[in-house]
């Protein structure tokens, strides 16, 4: 894939597409009373809002309705059936427009079966267990039904009855990722592992469904070293609702490995987006990359400096350097994310203000914020702080990177190692904050984070 220009993926907020989804959600609520329970619900118990949960919206066809989407900035999406209404410029809902006697919402869950129990609910579900896409009518009035969707890498509308679901193959490569072997005596055969796992899987499950499987397992091995990440899922998980407002998952990479780790990530499905510079004191910098069928946005970090930005530097190797950023000492001392240390945070969707306090209330406190634009809102919660193995602190004290006082520290304290991280979108705004980022990323540095 030819790299992305710097400015190819200049994200804008799309206020008047905002305008019009909003619009339309805030009748459905009006009109539907179980709705607008779980909206206040949401965000008095998980410091969600509805929008952020938001999947499809469907509405009867009008040429008046087709006329405010294209005029909104909406595509229409051409395939057999129904008018599907997307925005490439924006986060926003998919608008279905067909012969419908009702106005339809669907928000997306991690579980059908789990929003179903969590309020005692047992209407069918439309697609067999384990199927790409499963659905359920959860409340219906004279007007409205409201949906929940479950996806794992299918983005149609309708479950198809007739595909094959391989139920063995399903639970055989969930399991092998679940316990993937993440320590090696070297890195390379930690990355040929998760390769081979991958590979695997594809050939019974092919792409999308693989990478579906992979990120749960990437979640789930986070949450067991982050107990902000414990506190919040089970707040979600009493509604039944999963990790299914997930924003983007970053990683942290070593100069060494990152050509490998997109590369594993591009078998995985992946397609780079916009390169990030957080500037030269930060002196690191990211690729951001999206797998279209899972919608899964990974944040991928590296020491890097200003003219290594411009080139692309996610496929071509980087030189080794003598001096380590903060992405490279995380990495020295706690191993690469895709292998021993798992993702440096993941990001979801919240009410930005509702969520801090409610986390504070269960004695988990967040950082800062580093971005607090009308439009985009963002915070660490304070750093887990991880053990440090000795043989690696010895490594990094040999090699000059920390000093003797710091390796003391680490053996004593350990270093800070993952986040929560507390995000707020609005206007449709797809990006990410390029400024004002130094000084944050410098807060989670091991030699300055305490």
């Amino acid at each position: 894939m030819p790299k992305s220009s710097l400015s190819e993926f200049d994200w804008k907020c799309q206020p008047q597409a905002a305008m019009r989804i909003d619009q339309w959600t805030e009748e459905f609520v009006r009109d539907n009373r179980f709705v607008a329970n779980l909206q206040t619900r949401m965000l008095e118990e998980t410091g969600t809002r509805l929008s952020d949960w938001l999947d499809h919206i469907s509405l009867p066809f009008s040429v008046e309705t087709e006329s405010l989407l294209s005029q909104s900035g909406f595509q229409l999406r051409h395939e057999p059936g129904d008018a599907i209404w997307q925005h490439p410029d924006g986060l926003f809902p998919d608008v279905v427009l067909g012969s419908f006697p009702k106005r339809r919402l669907t928000i997306q869950v991690e579980s059908v079966v789990d929003f179903l129990v969590a309020h005692r609910v047992t209407n069918p579900i439309q697609g067999r267990p384990y199927s790409s896409l499963r659905l359920a009518c959860v409340s219906e009035t004279e007007s409205t039904e409201f949906w929940v969707a479950e996806r794992h890498g299918d983005v149609g509308f309708k479950p198809s009855e007739a595909a094959e679901i391989n139920v063995d193959a399903i639970l055989k490569h969930q399991e092998a990722f679940l316990l993937r072997q993440r320590d090696f005596a070297s890195d390379e055969e930690g990355f040929a592992h998760a390769r081979a796992l991958i590979d695997a899987a594809k050939e019974d499950l092919g792409q999308d469904r693989t990478c579906d499987l992979f990120f749960a397992a990437e979640r789930r091995y986070w949450e067991s070293r982050n107990r902000a990440a414990r506190v919040q899922k089970s707040r979600q998980d009493e509604l039944g609702l999963g990790w299914a407002n997930h924003d983007h998952h970053t990683y942290r990479s070593s100069r060494k490995h990152f050509p490998r780790l997109i590369s594993l990530l591009e078998q995985l499905g992946f397609q780079c987006r916009e390169r990030f510079y957080g500037g030269a004191e930060a002196g690191w910098g990211a690729q951001v990359l999206e797998q279209p069928a899972t919608g899964v946005v990974i944040f991928a970090d590296v020491d890097l400096t200003a003219e290594e930005v411009s080139g692309d530097f996610a496929h071509e190797p980087l030189p080794p350097r003598d001096q380590l950023g903060t992405v490279g000492l995380w990495c020295k001392l706690h191993g690469e994310a895709v292998l021993q240390a798992g993702m440096h945070h993941l990001e979801c969707q919240f009410d930005f203000d509702a969520a801090r306090t409610q986390l504070a209330e269960r004695g988990i406190q967040t950082m800062a914020p580093f971005t607090d634009f009308d439009f985009l809102k963002q915070a660490f919660t304070q750093g887990e702080m991880w053990p440090v193995a000795d043989g690696r602190i010895e490594q990094a004290a040999s090699e000059g990177v920390i000093t003797a006082e710091q390796a003391e520290r680490f053996r004593k304290s350990g270093s800070i190692g993952s986040h929560l991280e507390i995000l707020q979108r609005d206007d449709g705004y797809k990006g990410f904050n390029q400024t004002g980022i130094n000084e944050i990323i410098r807060k989670t540095d091991p030699r300055y984070a305490r």
